[in-house]
């Protein structure tokens, strides 16, 4: 045992004799009630010292895993998890549904390639600034660290959202603007705001998968329109509002997830029309603003905040560990979602909010995007080559943005593709996570900031080398 130790400082050595212990009795090598080693037994075989084993007993001890009897030693609980194969690798055999790629994408570890994931490498993240930004917090004022926040968020984030929002020619006061949790709990607040169950809402097909899982959590009925270029095919779109008198439509109009698209001035006209014909209401995700070099049109501009309602985050451009995300809507609206914020989350993320303002404000940003959008654009350059010399089709070039929908060769499916990539510690993304009406299954989306690692095209190419055979 001892080779799973190596030199480090003592809170590391720790940390793996706590995970030793944990191995052994997951694997039943210590079973429930069994007797550990003694302190200085494990101290000489692990070849720590005593204070490191004994520190590493007490956690364990919180933890319930093992318990401690007064002058006898310590034995491992009688009452224990039982073993799970699910803990030993990746779930080969979990359905490709909505939460899929989250899932594989979070829970599995650093050893894994994520082409299929939704955000940039930790090294691509203005770190330095983070902890600059922490710094001056933790010497500010105590409130900061620990009091509630007000429901609508930190005013200096606010007006600084409300002046950004202008350069997307989007009018909103900070009075209009209420920070959330985070992109995703902003869109359930609305759900819960705006729809009943039983509801019908639109969505594009394909769209963010997590939009299909939300709207179910929300019991609505999820009805789909399919996406184009230029935006939602507006016959189909018109033929939806018809047949299925929707509440509500959620898109991203920039820089669309998961097609890289961008919404047209035509449709976007046309869109607005027909919600106001049938008096619709559109929730507009904007989370991938920052990476456009010139703003395509928003719903959000045309419209004025009267039917459209915008939101946000910076977890794609900033931290996706400082959760905070933002929602501008017209103001009786947000009076209305104040409340319910209120009675559901109390307050907002005052820490949060307040880390976010400093560091958009501390003059590193805008160069940090700048030096983001390059990256990118480089990225998406070689991604591209590279899936067509493999034999993939990109369905478009985006402009920015950092995901490229593709085609795969006929006769392969893109969910047995990701089964594979999964045994091989690869997370692809299939097309039918992200298309309800199941007519995405020769689709990848690839993370061309996650794509780099040769082993990616590796494994695809040996997919379509097998299905020619």
């Amino acid at each position: 045992m001892a080779d799973f130790l190596t030199s480090g400082d003592d809170t590391t050595l720790v940390e793996r004799v706590m995970s030793a212990t944990r191995s052994r009795i997951a694997a039943r090598t210590l079973a429930p009630g069994a007797k550990l080693p003694s302190i200085r037994q494990c101290a000489e075989t692990m070849q720590v010292s005593k204070s490191t084993v004994v520190e590493a007993y007490d956690r364990l001890a919180a933890e319930g895993i093992i318990q401690s009897r007064r002058g006898s030693g310590f034995y491992v609980s009688g009452h224990t998890q039982p073993l799970s194969l699910d803990n030993i690798g990746p779930r080969l055999d979990r359905a490709i549904d909505p939460l899929w790629i989250s899932r594989q994408s979070l829970e599995m570890g650093d050893e894994f390639l994520k082409p299929g994931c939704g955000w940039l490498p930790a090294s691509w993240m203005p770190n330095d600034s983070l902890r600059r930004a922490l710094r001056t917090l933790a010497r500010g004022n105590d409130d900061i660290l620990t009091d509630y926040g007000s429901p609508l968020g930190a005013i200096a984030l606010r007006r600084l959202l409300a002046r950004r929002m202008c350069e997307h020619d989007v009018e909103a006061g900070p009075d209009q603007i209420m920070l959330t949790g985070s992109g995703t709990q902003a869109i359930d607040l609305l759900c819960r705001f705006l729809i009943e169950p039983g509801d019908t809402v639109l969505v594009d097909d394909p769209c963010y998968f997590n939009f299909h899982a939300l709207l179910r959590a929300h019991r609505a009925k999820v009805v789909s329109v399919p996406y184009t270029p230029t935006g939602p095919d507006i016959d189909q779109f018109a033929k939806a509002l018809t047949e299925h008198r929707p509440r509500l439509y959620v898109t991203n109009s920039a820089i669309h997830n998961p097609t890289g698209a961008s919404l047209s001035s035509v449709v976007a006209h046309r869109l607005l029309k027909l919600a106001e014909q049938h008096d619709i209401i559109i929730i507009e995700d904007d989370i991938f603003a920052d990476f456009e070099e010139e703003p395509s049109p928003r719903l959000a501009a045309f419209d004025g905040l009267e039917r459209v309602v915008r939101i946000g985050s910076f977890s794609k451009t900033l931290s996706a560990s400082i959760r905070c995300g933002y929602i501008a809507a017209r103001p009786d609206w947000i009076e209305g979602l104040t409340a319910l914020k209120i009675a559901t989350a109390f307050g907002s993320g005052r820490l949060a909010g307040e880390l976010l303002a400093s560091v958009l404000t501390d003059g590193t940003y805008r160069k940090h995007v700048a030096g983001l959008r390059t990256r990118l654009a480089t990225a998406m350059s070689r991604t591209i080559t590279r899936l067509r010399d493999t034999g993939l089709t990109p369905w478009l070039e985006p402009k920015a943005g950092m995901f490229v929908w593709c085609r795969l060769p006929d006769g392969l499916d893109a969910t047995a593709l990701a089964r594979k990539g999964l045994a091989e510690n690869v997370i692809f993304a299939p097309g039918n996570a992200f298309s309800l009406s199941q007519s995405a299954g020769g689709y990848l989306r690839f993370n061309v900031a996650q794509s780099a690692d040769p082993r990616i095209f590796r494994i695809l190419e040996d997919a379509i080398a097998q299905t020619g055979r």
